[in-house]
């Protein structure tokens, strides 16, 4: 369905792949699938039909073609977590590869990246996304990868995806852009399209958009790269079970007015926040759910967090409920003090997943939490 407009790719999401012919995709359960004969078997072909649920089952087959088809990609494949989908994608490294990341990403990334120095020996470099001369000077011959978030989490950086794909790979046609799109999703971003390799989601935030499932994506435009991570899946064997892939495939199909709706909710807020003079600055890149904050006293911090009613004071984002987390305590901790402090990750840093309630009743709760 790749010649399809990404709502209608995400309306019909499941639909016509029945052997049935059900519009809603039936949940298969089973966790294995019989053969008719020993020679079937010795043909059998684990990219077409089904033998074990490790390696594919019908909901999540059609979970990874929709996304596949989404982000314009060869191969789409579905994990246990956002996390796994990032372990996928760095699987391809070995020991003396190099990687040159954004430094402003999620928490979990540094995390991962600082395993993979001290138990992999895999080398890591920052680039601060700014001077595209930089990032080039960063790149050695044993680079390997340039992973990106744009926007970027939790400041809200924008990149130029397009222009930063073209000149690594003038310079190294064998290093993978690999970009994180959950903030963004395929209804405002298609990272493959604009010239990265891979593109990874934690399908746990828009995709699937009810704070319900955990999740991960990964689609890639190679069919060499997807038949390398495909071996890595099925062996390692942190697939998405049939139920999630099951209620991740019936969110995608509200996923374009979801993210048009949290956009149009998000725009409201931050008109609100710009003019209360307890803000002293507002991060929002223009579209999207997702607004950085920060507040001008960490007592102020303190009083909203303690005293919001109806948006909810807890990690994750890009569900219908408004989320509001504090990143330099909770999403971010695991980032090293200094890189925080020079990313401006402060105590009076806030992240607001602004959800599908009425913007006035949000803008009424940070109102009534801050005293007003």
């Amino acid at each position: 369905m790749g010649k399809y407009s990404v709502e209608t790719i995400a309306a019909q999401a499941g639909n016509h792949v029945d052997p049935n012919k059900a519009v809603a995709l039936p949940l298969y359960f089973s966790s294995n699938y019989r053969h008719d004969s020993l020679e079937e078997a010795k043909k059998f072909d684990p990219n077409k039909g089904y033998t074990y649920s490790r390696i594919a089952t019908p909901n999540r087959r059609a979970l990874e073609q929709t996304m596949a088809n989404l982000e314009a990609g060869q191969r789409g494949f579905a994990l246990s977590s956002g996390m796994a989908a990032i372990q996928l994608a760095l699987s391809i490294l070995k020991t003396g590869d190099h990687l040159i990341s954004l430094d402003d990403l999620y928490g979990g990334d540094f995390r991962y990246f600082r395993y993979l120095h001290s138990h992999v020996g895999i080398n890591f470099d920052q680039w601060n996304g700014k001077r595209l001369v930089d990032l080039l000077a960063k790149i050695t011959p044993q680079t390997k990868v340039i992973w990106l978030e744009t926007p970027s989490n939790p400041t809200m950086k924008e990149l130029d995806i397009a222009k930063i794909a073209t000149a690594v790979h003038k310079k190294n046609s064998q290093i993978l852009v690999i970009v994180d799109n959950t903030f963004y999703t395929p209804v405002y971003q298609r990272p493959l399209e604009l010239g990265a390799d891979v593109v990874v989601h934690s399908a746990t935030k828009y995709l699937s958009g009810h704070n319900d499932l955990l999740g991960g994506i990964l689609v890639c435009k190679n069919q060499k790269l997807a038949e390398q991570y495909f071996e890595y899946y099925i062996t390692t064997g942190d697939t998405l079970d049939s139920f999630d892939s099951w209620l991740l495939l019936r969110s995608l199909k509200t996923l374009d007015v979801r993210v048009r709706q949290h956009t149009k909710n998000a725009q409201a807020m931050v008109k609100y926040l710009e003019q209360d003079p307890r803000v002293e600055k507002v991060l929002y890149p223009g579209k999207g759910g997702m607004i950085s904050f920060y507040l001008k006293t960490e007592e102020d911090v303190t009083r909203l967090l303690d005293n919001v009613k109806l948006i909810t004071f807890a990690e994750s984002l890009g569900g219908i409920e408004s989320l509001i987390t504090i990143p330099y305590y909770q999403t971010h901790a695991d980032v090293e003090l200094a890189q925080r402090q020079r990313l401006g990750i402060t105590p009076r840093l806030l992240r607001l997943s602004v959800g599908l309630e009425n913007p006035q009743d949000l803008i009424n709760d940070i109102k009534q939490a801050l005293g007003e």
